[in-house]
């Protein structure tokens, strides 16, 4: 049987079946000689050359490309830095180049093998900036951008990546809202603007902008309970730090505006690590470490207390004396060492037509507050990819998902007289023992709560699940026309289990029924963006690049919630040792609660169109504008417009220039208009809530004329390089002017049950204006020793002007004795969120507070800094490198409601403690002394602190496998400067305060802060 493809010949000079036609066998013979020959001939013509690329720290660098110069022969390193190609015999240079380092090119003249030190460079990895929706050349950048790199983040254990760049970047205040692991930070780009909404930048992922919500829902406690709210999850926290290669920030208009009407407090454009060209590279990270209390303010001791109940004349011995006789440290007694420890694993290869990178992360940190951690599981993968001969037609695919779970603790920012766990340990008698004889746990009735019990009778989990996928086809019509359509999902859901024992009797409705909740929450944002670049001399000496696009995001907000007592008749929950959570069932009707919600999907509808005309690399003009229609506002005003221009001169082009020692001179200035739509959706419609006996009630009025808060910026700066760029420097002035504040109302209504809330616009300004500074320097630069310094400075000044209307009460002040205070106004002629308290002149000769102006209350001071200050030093011999982080904040006042609410005198009258700076006042206090709200408990909140310090060695090769290895100690939060009284300056915000409105500065009882030191080990396969 003969094959189809051929025939069988049984005649002489043919080929018989199962073997080729002669005359094709003598063609392919032919073929080889004819390839084969060319190869011999060239291998008798070249000469193999191997080597080794290392950074700075004599690391390998994976991934490099290696050219012999005036040639298209080329390699890529491996793993651990090393290549080997094939040179021509005549070839007397290498040219090797990297992402982020200056090229370098090596003579092979008489060499077989070379080792090559490539020295990083800013410079060069700010070549082409990420400018939203595109990128642009770094000589091309008009507005106020910073890039920062890998190099340059902070080192640590982090949850997430925004404090990766606290204290990196002028004009960003990173501060953290809790020391609750995964807690959240607050970012201020150029000074605080926020009236309602949180006042945070846009996050851009990739090219995907976030919303900035969580999806960990809320506590879901009963009002009963009076137990107020915690610090929110980090939104942020489904990030993997170890997975961010460079953060961009926009700070002014001209490089926001193309964001529109989600730009207003700035943009923060977050790239991923993306694979390398060559052979796959396993990369490995690996620390652990602990935590402890970073500072703690001084309350009185058991000797002090017992002290203190002489001195005020208090029963010392006896039945009522609160000298119970034992000595306990109830704040110790809650904490503990945290310990922690991180795994990060990364794979990346590829070629010139198809790149990849895999990463997966491991950490679980344990809170320093017993019962409390975060852990969480990461994974991303990120492909480039080109196809078609041409390689026009490419694909990039992006996946970061993680799960993470929370630990939580009753540490709440807006309790009650019953106070959180920070405020129970601290104001707990310190004679008093926190257990019974027998072991048991100390409970009495009454508004005094055993700190201990709380913690141990209290259990609140949350799990957020997360999946940001994206998928960008693209096509490349030529060099400098190209199409991407980027498709983008953000689905979170989130769920959360609150139960508390029936033994914790000193809240309403627990003793003998116990509580349990359970809350799920799910978040989802989709979009769908087309842009068509073009970036091409269209005349001579004049260059566009220009980005056009369209865009279509919606969102949806959506959950549920069960909680319920248990029946006391029955004896509530019982003890089956499972968590109340796990038998919600068993409560009945009356004491269940179900609720749900459904927000009102609201969708942005885009169109924006951005050009950059250079001329002659010296003169550049930026114009960009952004068409937004949300579905938010009122009918009469969804579409709002957002333009902006910016110039800029590089007189370092000019052929006067003196070009010696300065190596540039670049001058910009730009005005632009961005938006705000961060409020509720369905805020300008007529809304209802269900209540649960299945009655309606408004829950907002219809507002058809309510429009976009506008923000107006304009900003001047300058670029200087010198030595080569050894030394650069920038410095920018702005002026960023809100309007149009949207601002949510209760107008009177003659049924007191309609309370529904009217969102409209104020009538005012509120002013940012400053300047904001940038140093970088090298200082030594060779193969052996290199040291880098960097610092940056911002000062702020913030007013309120042409507020109609009444001032804007706010900066509620909780606990027992003080429900209603409230400490800050937003008034006309002072920064935001003014102090507005009494003046306290001390205490008169009985021991009560003297208060010259009466009730009257006056201004204080701001909480707005008008000072940040960033350093950082990067300094390596040999093989030891230090890296060192300090920040800054002066200017800021703090009202400390910790000591306001559970130090001032009246709590030892009570039987509680009392802070030690009240004891050691010059003039006996009277026990009766009301602690209202006064500059008494008003404190500078100036500091300086030692963010991160890392001592690095590079081992090298080490085993025969590990490549590159390096092992590293890093201490954050080391130690802090300053005056301040309280657990740390850097205190916590509530989400809303008085009228809805967000406090600032006021010290809420918070999740301690931690010092943290860290192990690690980070090298290559």
């Amino acid at each position: 049987m003969t094959n189809n493809w051929y025939k069988s010949y049984d005649q002489p000079g043919t080929a018989r079946a199962g073997t080729l036609p002669l005359a094709l066998m003598k063609l392919l013979t032919f073929s080889m000689l004819m390839l084969v020959l060319p190869l011999l001939s060239q291998a008798q013509n070249t000469r193999t050359i191997t080597g080794k690329v290392l950074d700075a720290q004599a690391n390998g660098l994976p991934g490099v490309t290696v050219v012999v110069t005036g040639t298209t022969v080329g390699a890529s390193t491996g793993a651990d830095g090393g290549f080997e190609l094939q040179a021509p015999a005549t070839a007397t240079t290498l040219t090797i180049s990297y992402v982020g380092f200056t090229s370098q090119q090596v003579s092979i003249t008489d060499k077989t093998s070379v080792q090559v030190t490539l020295k990083e460079n800013a410079q060069a990895l700010g070549d082409v900036v990420v400018v939203g929706y595109g990128t642009a050349r770094k000589q091309d950048v008009t507005g106020a951008v910073a890039v920062i790199g890998e190099k340059d983040f902070n080192r640590g254990t982090f949850t997430s990546p925004d404090q990766l760049l606290q204290g990196r970047v002028s004009g960003v205040q990173v501060s953290n809202n809790s020391g609750q692991p995964g807690g959240p930070s607050s970012i201020r780009i150029r000074g605080n603007s926020a009236v309602t909404g949180t006042g945070q930048p846009l996050y851009v992922v990739d090219g995907v902008p976030l919303d900035g919500r969580t999806a960990r829902p809320g506590a879901g406690l009963a009002s009963s309970i009076d137990a107020g709210s915690g610090a929110d999850s980090n939104p942020l926290n489904f990030l993997n730090p170890d997975d961010i290669e460079t953060f961009t920030v926009l700070k002014d208009a001209s490089a926001t505006a193309i964001y529109g009407s989600r730009a207003a407090y700035g943009v923060v454009l977050i790239t991923t690590k993306k694979g390398n060209t060559g052979a796959p590279t396993l990369s490995v990270g690996a620390s652990t470490g602990f935590s402890n209390l970073l500072r703690r303010p001084e309350y009185l001791d058991a000797g002090q207390y017992r002290e203190a109940l002489a001195y005020y004349g208090l029963p010392t011995s006896g039945p009522t004396s609160a000298d119970k006789g034992s000595s306990v440290d109830a704040l110790d007694e809650i904490l503990r060492t945290g310990y922690f420890q991180n795994y990060n694993v990364s794979m990346s290869g590829g070629s010139e037509t198809g790149r990849y990178r895999l990463s997966l992360g491991y950490l679980d940190q344990d809170g320093i507050v017993r019962k409390t951690g975060f852990k969480k599981y990461s994974a991303n993968l990120s492909t480039n990819l080109q196809f078609l001969e041409s390689k026009k037609l490419g694909l990039d695919v992006n996946i970061s998902t993680s799960q993470f779970r929370e630990a939580l603790a009753n540490i709440t920012t807006d309790a009650g007289y019953r106070g959180s766990l920070i405020g129970q340990a601290l104001q707990w008698n310190p004679t008093q023992s926190l257990r019974n004889p027998d072991g048991t746990l100390f409970i009495q009735p009454g508004d005094v709560i055993n700190p201990l019990a709380a913690q141990e009778l209290y259990d609140d989990n949350s799990r957020v699940n997360t999946i940001l996928a994206s998928i960008a086809p693209s096509y490349k019509f030529t060099d400098w026309l190209n199409y991407r359509l980027l498709l983008s999902v953000n689905y979170n859901s989130g769920e959360r289990r609150v139960s508390i024992d029936q033994r914790l009797i000193n809240y309403p409705g627990i003793l003998n029924q116990g509580f349990a909740g359970i809350s799920n929450t799910e978040l989802s944002t989709q979009q769908i963006a087309h842009t068509l670049n073009f970036n091409k001399a269209i005349v001579t000496d004049l260059n566009l690049n220009a980005v056009l696009g369209y865009e279509y995001t919606n969102f949806i907000n959506k959950g549920s919630s069960l909680s319920g007592f248990g029946n006391a008749n029955t004896g509530g929950f019982g003890s089956l040792g499972l968590d109340y959570t796990d038998y919600l069932q068993t409560t009945s009707t009356g004491n269940r609660s179900i609720r749900s919600f459904n927000d009102p999907t609201y969708e942005l509808q885009s169109f924006f169109g951005r050009a950059i005309f250079n001329f002659k690399e010296r003169y550049v003009l930026t114009g960009t504008i952004r068409r937004d229609e949300s579905s938010k506002f009122g009918s009469n005003n969804r579409v709002g417009y957002f333009p902006s221009f910016a110039a800029a001169w590089d007189l370092s082009k000019e052929g006067f220039f003196p070009a010696e020692q300065l190596t540039q001179l670049k001058l910009r200035a730009g005005y632009g208009l961005t938006g705000n739509q961060e409020f509720p959706a369905g805020s300008a419609q007529d809304r209802y809530e269900i209540l649960d006996n299945g009655l309606q009630r408004p829950s907002t009025s219809r507002n058809p004329d309510l429009k976009w808060q506008a923000d107006r910026q304009f900003n001047v700066g300058i670029d200087i390089g010198a030595f080569n760029n050894r030394l650069t420097f920038s410095a920018d002035y702005f002026n960023k002017t809100t309007s149009d504040i949207l601002f949510p109302t209760v107008p009177g209504q003659p049924a007191p049950q309609i309370q529904a809330l009217f969102w409209k616009n104020l009538d005012g300004k509120i002013v940012n204006k400053g300047v904001e500074m940038a140093l970088n320097t090298t200082l030594v630069s060779s193969e052996k020793a290199e040291v880098s310094f960097n610092a940056n400075a911002t000062f702020i000044r913030n007013e309120v002007k042409d507020l109609v209307g009444p001032a804007i009460i706010t900066g509620a002040i909780n606990g027992q004795g003080l429900s209603g205070a409230t400490s800050q106004l937003i008034t006309n002629g002072y920064p935001i969120n003014s102090f507005f308290l009494r003046e306290f002149a001390g205490l008169d000769d009985s021991g009560a507070s003297i208060y010259p102006n009466g009730d009257l209350a006056t201004y204080a001071g701001s909480p707005n800094p008008r000072t940040l200050l960033g350093f950082g030093l990067n300094a390596r011999y040999s093989k030891l490198s230090l890296i060192a982080n300090m920040t800054g904040v002066f200017g800021q006042y703090i009202y400390n409601n910790t000591l306001n609410a559970v130090g001032n005198i009246g709590q030892i009258g009570a039987s509680k403690n009392i802070a030690l700076s009240t004891f050691r006042s010059s003039v006996k206090e009277a026990l009766g002394n009301a602690g209202s709200a006064s500059t008494r408990y008003l404190e500078k909140g100036d500091f300086l602190k030692m963010s991160n310090l890392t001592l690095a060695y590079a081992l090298g090769d080490v085993a025969g496998f590990m490549k590159g290895a390096r092992v590293y100690v890093t201490g954050q939060n080391l130690f802090v400067i300053t005056n301040y009284d309280g657990f740390d300056p850097e205190v916590n915000t509530v989400k809303t305060g008085s009228n809805r409105v967000p406090s600032v500065g006021i010290d809420y009882l918070p999740y301690p802060s931690a010092r943290t030191f860290t192990l690690g080990v980070n090298f290559n396969l």
